[in-house]
This record gives C-alpha cells, structure tokens and sequence, in this order.
C-alpha cells in the first residue's frame, strides 16, 4: 500500500471488554498502532499472538497493539466468551468485540488473521493477512517509528496494559482429559501443566513447572505450553502441546517428559521419510490418540491428521490435503477444517472438525474419511435428531465407546450431544448442570468426564445413574 489514507475511527457501538478506557485514534498520534483483526475459533488467529507478544515488548516505547474481535459463530457475538478468550491466551492490550462488523468492513479486511498497520500521523500504512508475517511487521514498524521521530512527532511512552483476570482457582481454563482405572489426567492449559489426579480429584503429580515453555525433563522440572490432547498407553501418556507445536510423551514411572515430534516452533512442514520426527515443524497440534505403535495427531493448524509410527520413528500424513474444507475422500483427497478431537472405536478414528461444526469418521484399514455430521463451513446451528438435520456450533471433543456411541462436546452450544452410530439418531444429553465452552471429553470408570472449560472444572456424569458433580481439585 503506497498512498496512506486516513484510518477510520472506532464506531461508538463496540463493545471493550477488557477496559473502561476504550482508545480513540486522535489519542494514538505520535504511536504506531497496530489493529488485530481475529476470531478467538480460529487456529491461525491463535499462532499470531506470540508475534504480537514480541512486537509488544520490542517496542514498547513506542507501539499500540488492538484486538478487534470480529465473530464467525453466533456465540461469540457476545463479550462474555470473548473475554474469557482474552484470558485464556493472556492477552493483555485492549480488546474490542465487533459482531456487527463495522470495522472489518471500514478497513477493508476479508479474512482472519489480518493486521492493520497504522502510522503515527493516524494514517493506515499496510493491510497484512494471514499468520507469519512478524518479520514484515517488525520492519515496518522499526520504519514507522523512525519516520515519526524524525518528523518529531514520536511519542515514547509505554502502552498501560488492560486485564480483567479471572478468579483464582485450582484450575485454568482446562482443556482435555484421560482417564484410567484409578486416575485422571487433566491438562490444565491456563496454567501450563498436567496434572494426575485420583477419580476424586485429589492431586497426585503434576507435569510441567507451571509457567510457559519449552523443555524436556522430569516432572515439574518440564515445560509444557498450553497443553491440550491426551492418550494413555501401557505406562505412557502422549500430550499434544499445542503452544509448542509438538507431541511429547510422559512416561509415567519415572515422570520423565520427551519431545517424539515438533520443533517447539510454528511451520507448516510436510513428513517425509528422511527427517525425524522431531524436526517436524507442525501448527498446533490439538488432540492425540493412541493405538498399538502408532500416535495419531490432530494437525488443527494443518487441517490434516498425522500418524506417528513409534517402532520406525516416523511421520506421515494419513488425511486432509491442508486445505481447509469439508471434503470426503481417501488419504489426502479429503479435506479438513481445523480438526481439534480424536477417538478410537475399533480400526476408525472419530474426529471433531471444529471450524466445519462436523464430526468425520477416518476409516484406518484405508484411510477414508467421511463426514457423520455436517455440511458446510458455515453451517451450524443448534439441532438434534436425525443426523442429516443436526447442527452442531464448533465441537471441540469427542469420545467414542466400544457400542458405537459418540459423545460430542457442542462446545459453542454449551451442550453435550450424543450419536448412535447404527442408527444414526442424535441427542442432547439433558443435564442439569451449566457448561461453559466445554472442550474436553473422556469415557471410564462408568463416567463421562467433561472438562468444562470456560468455568475452570471437570464434572463427571455417572452413566448409569445419571447424576452429574463437580470434582474438586486439591492437593
């Protein structure tokens, strides 16, 4: 973009929901501003926040960065679900919710993620789509605030952060579950961990120190960053880390944490036969499951699943050609839409296609996938029965038992929905209890295990009796 125009005002209508102090663009004179345009479903969006975090604190003398939250789905046309997004990612500038569009429309953007670059006379310099752009960002910015203090019209001082926290509890926005015959594994991605637990919730061991990072040793001594998926084995449990990109492996005996594939950075690499595992770059793996030697891993950033083959120490792609779409098909002629939960029932893998609002069946024996639920991108909504008229509102887990029954986490509806393979007849479950963004599911010990996300919680609903209660986290 060669002939900077001014950039357009914040409408009045948007709601700031995570400030009282909501800017203006005649009080950012003198500051580059940086405008995010995201959605907090969608994958890419998340991979750009570690940019922003770096541009934050690289010049912090001198640049505002703003989220402008623009929804897809209609449950995060509300600000509730959007600040609670802001805290799950630990975002701290100020965050504006814009259902209605106005913004989008007034800058001119047509995808998520886009960062609207403006100049310290308020004049809009670039338009950039899309995720890996920190470098071009970062050059751009360095020459903005040059140009500004050169002009003298540079202001130094620093952004003042913007938060609303939420409440302190045992838990932080838990994502996933396993369970075995006595013990609970939960990854408690707010605070960057994994904890063991018993049934009752009692506090065993916990893997990963707590804070953010990248790093293989035992126990606490391991650093994990938000954590998601996880698969039990003989003694081995798999974590698909999402905020590091990788698949790691506890190993369950002595605590030790290993890293079996991933970088610990972003990238979109393909598998091949000549490089490890671990030289993988991967986006944001999101769930795993485990069968004999092989780790299946949602590839959510890649819109593919992986098979990871323990006995060679290899990698290859097994579905989803990388486009995002809703497309049956073998191998790599399907298509996926940020795949986010797997589950085994016998030789099929039962996966929860988020961005598509779809749950796919990935048949093993060769690699067919086909779709039980779902018809498009942009079809959702909240319905039950025959499985042709149900919609579901980005699910983000499933679990499948051995009599064809999958559990669905409608997670954007706040429900749980049931699907009988052989009938194909789908339910809601009627409980009554209120779920917030539920994301985890496990079946075992004659439970279905919910981690209810947006309230910081695991409930547990006995199956035969069907009462449900909440487990309490402590030491």
């Amino acid at each position: 973009m060669n002939a900077r125009i001014v950039a357009p005002e914040f409408p009045s209508a948007l709601d700031w929901v995570n400030t009282d102090n909501p800017p203006c663009m005649g009080a950012l004179r003198g500051r580059v501003t940086l405008l995010n345009f995201w959605t907090f479903d969608c994958v890419n969006c998340r991979n750009v926040l570690p940019d922003l975090r770096y541009l934050e604190n690289k010049y912090h003398d001198g640049l505002s960065i703003i989220g402008i939250h623009t929804p897809k789905f209609p449950y995060q046309r509300e600000s509730a679900p959007v600040l609670k997004a802001v805290n799950r990612y630990h975002i701290r500038h100020a965050v504006a919710n814009d259902p209605e569009y106005r913004l989008w429309q007034a800058y001119g953007v047509d995808s998520w993620p886009t960062l609207a670059v403006i100049d310290a006379q308020g004049q809009l310099a670039a338009l950039l789509p899309g995720e890996g752009r920190r470098q071009e960002a970062d050059t751009l910015i360095a020459h903005l605030l040059d140009e500004a203090a050169a002009l003298d019209l540079r202001v130094y001082e620093s952004d003042v952060a913007t938060v609303r926290p939420e409440a302190r509890t045992p838990l932080r926005f838990p994502a996933r579950l396993a369970v075995g015959e006595s013990s609970l594994w939960i990854s408690d991605s707010g605070h960057n961990r994994i904890l063991e637990c018993t049934h009752e919730g009692r506090i065993l061991r916990q893997y990963g120190s707590g804070n953010p990072g990248y790093w293989d040793g035992r126990g606490r001594d391991a650093g994990f960053t938000d954590p998601q998926g996880l698969a039990l084995g003989k003694d081995v449990l798999f974590v698909a880390d999402s905020g590091n990109h990788a698949v790691r492996r506890v190993r369950l005996i002595s605590g030790d944490v290993e890293t079996v594939a991933g970088t610990g950075e972003a990238g979109h690499d393909l598998p091949n036969e000549s490089l490890e595992p671990a030289k993988v770059a991967m986006s944001a793996p999101s769930d795993v499951a485990l069968l004999g030697d092989n780790v299946y891993i949602a590839v959510a950033g890649q819109n593919q699943i992986w098979q990871l083959d323990l006995v060679r120490n290899k990698l290859v792609v097994l579905a989803g050609s990388g486009q995002l779409g809703l497309n049956d098909g073998i191998g790599v002629t399907a298509s996926y839409a940020q795949p986010s939960s797997l589950s085994l029932i016998g030789q099929q893998l039962v996966v929860a296609d988020a961005a598509s609002s779809a749950v796919r069946v990935l048949r093993l024996l060769d690699n067919r996938t086909s779709t039980l639920i779902g018809s498009g991108l942009y079809d959702f909504g909240d319905a039950a029965g025959k499985r042709e008229a149900t919609r579901l509102q980005h699910p983000l887990a499933v679990a499948a038992d051995a009599r064809g029954l999958i559990f669905v986490a409608d997670s954007y509806n706040g429900k749980i929905k049931a699907i009988n393979m052989r009938t194909g007849d789908v339910r809601t479950l009627n409980l009554p209890y209120r779920l917030q963004e539920p994301a985890g599911l496990a079946l075992g010990a004659g439970a279905l295990w919910i981690a209810n996300t947006n309230a910081h919680e695991i409930v547990r609903v006995d199956l035969s009796k069907g009462q449900i209660r909440r487990l309490t986290i402590s030491e």
